[in-house]
């Protein structure tokens, strides 16, 4: 049966697009390679990393949204997205080795006329080079002639509830202007606002600059909280003050380190290295390290070591409200503490497994219970249901590293 649009990769970027379309009437099929989450999405379950709900599935179903792993699908569509992954490979470049798969797959059932869209975070170049020669060469097509390509950078900020897909602007960058209009065409059904980049180039250097911009600004204010707490001064008070400033200043919150799928790139292929996300790179993975050493020192204040202490970590996603844990330093300020000697458990409302080291960490289930008989509590991750002002009656010790307690109530990173 034809669909107007294949979303290809069934991920945590894919299937919100999806969604999207589903919801706007467009006939929609979700390709992947892995039949795991096609046979999970096709029983109307969620997805492992939470970015829709079961509710969110099975409607999608009944608006004709159909998972699959037959290639022979994106044969007969007029619109295919790539929503490949593309993890940070060792050398901290982008692997695009599941971009070239999907196009591959996509390559041998293009038709004439199709619009091909790449959404994933790549090098720039990408698109016009790597994408455009694997279509080419296993279609027989030729791009911007017998079909269009474009390419527009993935702006979903899981869990938003402000900013969903309609409201959030697309910026799309076509191989030729003919392109460029058919893909504005397409974006121009899910969304508000098309803003024209100059080419895909342009547009793939967006989503680093956007990426990169944050990572660079979060290491900024990790700085911060360190200075500040060595001087003595209360950072969120500060940051309190200066985002009232109408312009110049935009507000970022310190944190135990940053997650998320959006990994900063601070080398492109053989060019130049941007050395202040290099540097930003290595201010965030510094803070897991930071986080545990606060907690051994409070410990300490309190008389008590970090060997053999009872410590409790509070919300292990790397978001809040989503059970995703891509990237989150729960992980790692875990293991730094079991190496110390403590004893970790965890609560999480959104995570019932949690394992470090191939081994289960006890899970709470009654949290002031659990909070007034660790040693030490600490908030990594702000969920709505943590009543913060009674876990800081009943915590014995408590260090918020989100700034998220009331002044006074704990400690703070």
């Amino acid at each position: 049966m034809p669909a107007d649009l294949a979303v290809i990769g069934l991920g945590h970027h894919g299937l919100p697009l999806a969604q999207a379309a589903t919801a706007a009437g467009i006939d929609t099929i979700g390709y992947d390679t892995d039949p795991r989450p096609v046979a999970e999405l096709a029983a109307g379950r969620s997805p492992v990393d939470g970015s829709l709900t079961a509710p969110e599935i099975r409607r999608m179903l009944a608006g004709g949204f159909r998972p699959t792993t037959n290639t022979a699908e994106l044969g007969r569509v007029r619109t295919a997205v790539l929503c490949a992954p593309t993890p940070l490979g060792p050398d901290r470049a982008l692997d695009l080795t599941a971009v070239t798969d999907a196009a591959r797959a996509l390559a041998t059932r293009l038709r004439p006329h199709t619009t091909v869209l790449l959404e994933s975070p790549v090098p720039p170049g990408t698109t016009e080079g790597l994408l455009r020669e694997v279509l080419e060469a296993g279609s027989g097509l030729r791009a911007g002639r017998d079909f269009h390509l474009a390419y527009s950078p993935g702006r979903l900020d899981p869990g938003n509830r402000t900013h969903g897909f309609a409201g959030t602007p697309k910026v799309i960058g076509g191989l030729t202007p003919a392109c460029t209009e058919s893909a504005a065409a397409f974006y121009g059904r899910l969304t508000d606002k098309v803003v024209r980049a100059r080419g895909p180039r342009e547009a793939e250097t967006v989503k680093l600059l956007e990426t990169n911009f944050r990572h660079v600004n979060i290491a900024l204010v990790n700085e911060m909280a360190v200075l500040c707490h060595e001087l003595g001064v209360d950072l969120w008070d500060v940051i309190r003050c200066a985002e009232t400033k109408p312009f110049g200043f935009q507000a970022f919150r310190p944190g135990p380190g940053v997650g998320g799928h959006g990994a900063p790139v601070d080398t492109i292929g053989a060019h130049r290295p941007l050395r202040l996300v290099e540097l930003a790179g290595q201010v965030n993975e510094r803070m897991p390290q930071y986080v545990v050493q606060r907690a051994a020192t409070l410990l300490n204040e309190h008389g008590k070591s970090a060997r053999g202490a009872r410590i409790l970590l509070l919300g292990i996603t790397y978001k809040p409200d989503l059970p995703d844990r891509q990237g989150s330093p729960a992980d790692e300020i875990a293991r730094r503490l079991m190496d110390l000697g403590a004893a970790v458990s965890y609560h999480d409302p959104h995570v019932p497994d949690w394992r470090v080291r191939e081994l289960p960490v006890p899970r709470a289930d009654s949290l002031y219970e659990a909070a007034a008989h660790a040693d030490l509590t600490v908030l990594l991750q702000h969920h709505r249901t943590y009543d913060l002002q009674g876990l800081s009656v009943k915590a014995q010790l408590l260090l918020d590293t989100r700034g998220a307690t009331p002044g006074g109530a704990a400690h703070r990173l």
